[in-house]
């Protein structure tokens, strides 16, 4: 299930959720966070490759390439046995803005993004099927967990891809991680 919190960004208990996708995007909305459910035009083995997985979801990548010049699409996937987890993991742990807007797409698995918008602090868990759009410039970080499992397709109008401005705060540090988000909804 997809999960909105919004916190004050100095009391990282005291959060408002939702789990209604609709509520979640009207939230979202007036950041300009796009955030939207996709399916596979065709179902998808467990071994499907890079490019069956890109062919699967043809139409809505071709719709957000048209609409944004999105340059360069891929698929990236990190399972709970990959020898870099915990590196790959710390590197999007602290809070972070881009010069260009992150947008992905949840193939499979989860992971929960968090954005510093003004005085609060949006957690957004993210699952298959989900996509987001993070804008140009927002402060966030992302949590794919201690035992991350997750394939998603990102998009990028940059030849450059992923190019993160780290801000120095340490804020990420206050706010729940993937795995304690996910123990407080259950």
């Amino acid at each position: 299930m997809s999960a909105l919190t919004v916190y004050p960004d100095n009391d990282p208990n005291n959060g408002n959720t939702y789990l209604d996708f609709s509520d979640i995007q009207a939230q979202l909305e007036p950041l300009n966070i796009r955030f939207e459910r996709w399916s596979a035009g065709f179902e998808l083995t467990d071994d499907a490759d890079q490019d069956a997985i890109l062919q699967a979801y043809r139409q809505p990548i071709d719709r957000l390439q048209e609409e944004y010049g999105f340059q360069s699409v891929d698929v990236i996937g990190i399972s709970p046995n990959h020898p870099e987890k915990e590196a790959l993991r710390q590197k999007f742990l602290s809070e972070h803005i881009h010069d260009d807007f992150e947008v992905r797409f949840f193939i499979e698995g989860r992971g929960l993004f968090s954005l510093h918008v003004d005085d609060k602090v949006y957690c957004i868990l993210c699952e298959q099927g989900d996509l987001i759009s993070v804008p140009a410039g927002a402060k966030h970080w992302f949590d794919m967990g201690q035992n991350p499992n997750f394939r998603c397709i990102r998009l990028f109008t940059t030849p450059d891809g992923w190019v993160a401005n780290f801000t120095g705060s340490n804020i990420s540090e206050q706010f729940p991680s993937f795995d304690d988000y996910i123990q407080q909804l259950d």
